[in-house]
């Protein structure tokens, strides 16, 4: 009897270990979505510096970037409405490339709704868009 207590209680221990610790793939969902939500309350800097080597780009680049960003929103919003939110689908890791994609749902103004693969690095201990 005293047994079979040590293992349920072993067991129960163990189960409560697995769920408390994140994934790498919730933590990259988790951060490609904050990405994604900086850029649909147009916060586009914040948005560019979720990518890989942002901190390396020329200023030109940048700025051009930040543009492409602005135009692509006000596109969003003449087409569908705008994108109201950003939800996290699923992510998948692939060991042979060593990134994890997230799969994030787009979900816009007209009722519609868009899934968007978005590959993400774990770079210095943070998660990063590739």
């Amino acid at each position: 009897m005293r047994r079979l207590v040590y293992l349920v209680l072993l067991v129960f221990l163990v189960q409560w270990a697995a769920c408390s610790s994140p994934t790498k793939e919730e933590l990259a969902s988790l951060a490609a979505k904050g990405y994604y939500q900086h850029l649909i309350e147009g916060d586009y800097d914040h948005f560019l510096e979720g990518r890989v080597m942002a901190d390396s780009l020329p200023n030109d680049y940048r700025s051009q970037l930040i543009d492409g960003y602005s135009q692509f929103l006000a596109q969003q919003v003449k087409a569908r409405g705008g994108i109201n939110e950003v939800r996290i689908s699923r992510a998948f890791t692939d060991s042979t490339q060593q990134y994890t994609s997230v799969l994030l749902m787009l979900c816009y103004g007209d009722s519609t709704t868009e899934e968007v693969v978005v590959p993400m690095v774990e770079h210095n201990g943070r998660w990063m868009m590739k």
